[in-house]
This record gives structure tokens, sequence and C-alpha cells, in this order.
């Protein structure tokens, strides 16, 4: 998630430095042919074109208006993984007691840090790509790779089970889904060792109940593509328009030569050619920003930072175990927080 207030320039260039460079030689060729080589018969009237840009800007509206839905919603799953988080921890401190302070200690230490470890799993699955995940130009994609955050390395999870625990789930296809069963397992454990009574045990039950369907939803967003036929007529719609424009303002600034001529330089071509640029590059980035907001877990500039809401859960967490040396908050790299 991009937390500065304004997006630099820099970063702009690196998404859209192809399409300026191709739209400044597309429509030097299209003035040249029309002014140099006097094929004056390829300008096109703007008011048809008009109407496909209309179009297409509703289009486009549409798009981005659900891929903004489908980041938005995976930030209240999120959001609703941090309340719930809190209520474990709760759970766990109040319920799990015994006549042994030291293994009731222990034992909601491995608790806590089971769900931390959940938490660190679920955030690398989510950031593994599918066949359909958007991939940018390299100077884009070099910065995220330069952070890292999408790496299967950064899953954290060994640093809160047991080297056993962590053996097995790196066997497992869903290791997130297998931590919160082991947890059910020690909620089990716990009632038949008559430390949690019926009504503790279905609590707790119900919180990680409510962990699974968590997880599902944000599985369900991971493993549905945006429906490609607005992905897709969406991009050849808003090319068609672009590469029609260099044509429709030829016709627009037909008879105007005079207006615009300063000490016997005609400065129209330059005019057009600017034109054509910013309109070009308006509608691509409009149709750029419904792309990258898809998919919301890919761990790119637009997607739910769920490293910071991971380590602020961690923070919350085990500061009600008490812990004194806690980690610091996940700053944002590049003004990107992950």
């Amino acid at each position: 998630m991009y937390v500065k207030r304004n997006i630099g320039w820099g970063l702009v260039l690196r998404y859209a430095w192809k399409n300026l460079i191709f739209f400044t030689l597309y429509a030097a060729v299209v003035y040249g042919v029309y002014f140099i080589l006097g094929w004056t018969f390829i300008d096109l009237p703007f008011q048809p074109i008009t109407v496909i840009g209309i179009a297409v800007s509703f289009y486009i509206g549409f798009k981005n208006s659900q891929s903004y839905d489908r980041f938005w919603e995976g930030r209240k799953i999120w959001g609703g993984i941090v309340n719930y988080s809190r209520t474990w921890a709760i759970q766990v401190l109040s319920f799990v007691h015994s006549d042994d302070p030291k293994k009731d200690r222990e034992m909601q230490k491995s608790m806590i840090h089971r769900h931390i470890a959940w938490l660190n799993a679920l955030r690398v699955q989510l950031r593994q790509p599918k066949s359909w995940s958007i991939k940018e130009n390299r100077k884009v994609e070099k910065i995220f790779d330069k952070h890292g955050e999408r790496n299967i390395s950064c899953n954290e999870a060994y640093n809160y089970v047991s080297m056993r625990e962590f053996s097995d789930l790196r066997k497992r296809v869903n290791p997130a889904t297998h931590l919160v069963k082991n947890q059910a397992l020690d909620v089990t454990q716990l009632r038949k060792d008559d430390i949690l009574d019926g009504f503790q045990e279905d609590q707790m039950q119900s919180v990680l109940e409510e962990f699974y369907n968590l997880q599902g939803k944000c599985e369900r967003i991971k493993n549905t593509p945006f429906p490609r036929q607005y992905a897709f007529f969406s991009k050849v719609f808003t090319w068609i328009f672009v590469l029609l424009i260099p044509f429709g303002l030829l016709n627009v600034f037909k008879g105007h030569n005079e207006t615009f001529s300063l000490n016997g330089m005609d400065w129209l071509i330059f005019l057009q050619i600017f034109f054509s640029i910013l309109i070009s590059w308006i509608f691509t980035t409009m149709e750029v920003v419904g792309d990258n907001s898809e998919d919301p877990f890919e761990g790119r500039i637009n997607d739910v930072p769920m490293t910071a809401l991971c380590r602020t859960i961690e923070i919350d967490l085990r500061d009600m175990l008490d812990e004194e040396e806690l980690p610091e908050p996940v700053k944002a790299k590049d003004n990107i927080l992950y």
C-alpha cells in the first residue's frame, strides 16, 4: 500500500515510460505522414471518436469500481483477522488456567505464538503469484524483487512453532490450515485435561472456526481471477481509442495553422502531438489503475499491507503475554507499506 500523500513522478514514469515513448513516436509518425507526405485523407471526424471515448470511460469506470471492491473486501477481511486475533489471545489468557502456572504459561505462549505463525503462513501463501497475476514492466518489478516481500522465504512461521511442527508444515499443501487444526487439537486436549469446561471449549473453537472463514474468504479472492471479459476488453477498447486519437486530432486542428503560427514556424504539429500523448496517457493510466487493484494480496504497490498487519497483531499479542522484547512496527520501503 502506497503511503505517501502524493505519488512521485519517478514512480509514475516507472509505470508509464514505455507507453509515453510509444505515444510520442506513434503521434509523430501520424502527423509526419499527414503534413510531410500530404496524406490529408487520413484525418477522421472527432465526433465518433468522442463517442468511443465516452463508452471507454464508462467501461473503465465500472472495471475500476469492481477492482476497488476486491481490494476493500480484502482489507476488511484482514481487519477481521486483527480483531479475532485479539479475541483469541484474550481467550487463551483467560481460559487456560490450572494448578501448574508454569505449564499454563507454556501452553498460553505456544497457542498465541502458533497463531502468529498462522498469520505469517497465510500471508506468504496469499502472496504467491497465479497464472493470471499482473506482470509489470522490468522497472516496476525490480522494486518488488528488491523488497522481497513476495518470496516464500519470508515465511516467519518457524520462529513461532517447534521445529517438529514446522517440519510437518513444510510437507503440507496448505500450512495455514494445519496450524489452525493444531490449535483445535490443543483446545480439545485441554478440555480432556479439565483445564477448559465445555463452554470455554466451544468459545475457543468458534474463534478458530472464524479464522477458517476469514482464511477462506482470502483464498476465494486469491483463487478467483477478476472476470477476464472485463479486464481484457477494457484494455482492448482503451487501446482502440488511444490509437484513433491522433487521427481525430488532425481533424480538430485542421484550419488553425495561422492561429498556431509564430514567426513563420508552425506550432500546430507540436500541440497535436502533445494533446495526443496527454489524452492517451490519461486513458491508459485509468486502465492500469484498475489492473493494479484486481488482486489485493500480491504484495504490490496498491495491495493490502499484510506484512504490516501481521506485525501489528504480533506486537499486540506478545504484549498481552507480557513479553518485553517486542519487534518494531513494519516501516514503508520506498513509500510502500507491505
